[in-house]
């Protein structure tokens, strides 16, 4: 499913980082997650404890679709392998599902990596992502 590119996004190259409207914070309920993309870059927006969230879509380990797995509280888990991150910093709790020997071969071919998260505002009902 194509994911919908939304505009505000200025010319990357002119300037570091900006917020940039990614949805409506009305449309995104608790405990939900949705795929969008913002000035390029493929984002997962998450509303979890009252809070948004917002990391890449894409997991670090093989570019498995975030959007497609499971989330429980603050944790989002790749559909592909199981790896597991924490929406609120990106750091891994679990990088491979399956056996310890299996997931230390795993670490040893591609070490772990945390999956990228964006800054995430509020305003007038509109969540603003900093990309």
């Amino acid at each position: 499913m194509p994911v919908p590119e939304l505009s505000g996004c200025l010319d990357r190259r002119s300037i570091m980082t900006d917020f940039v409207e990614a949805g409506k914070a009305s449309e995104l309920e608790e405990g939900t997650k949705r795929a969008v993309e913002v000035c390029g870059t493929r984002v997962l927006l998450i509303g979890s404890g009252g809070k948004y969230y917002a990391i890449s879509n894409r997991c670090p380990h093989l570019g498995g679709n975030l959007s497609q797995g499971h989330l429980q509280g603050t944790v989002v888990t790749c559909p592909v392998h199981g790896s597991q991150f924490d929406i609120t910093d990106g750091h891994v709790i679990r990088w491979l599902k399956g056996s310890r020997p299996l997931q230390a071969i795993s670490k040893m071919l591609k070490r772990p990596k945390p999956v990228a998260t964006y800054e995430v505002k509020i305003a007038d009902n509109k969540i603003l992502v900093e990309i």
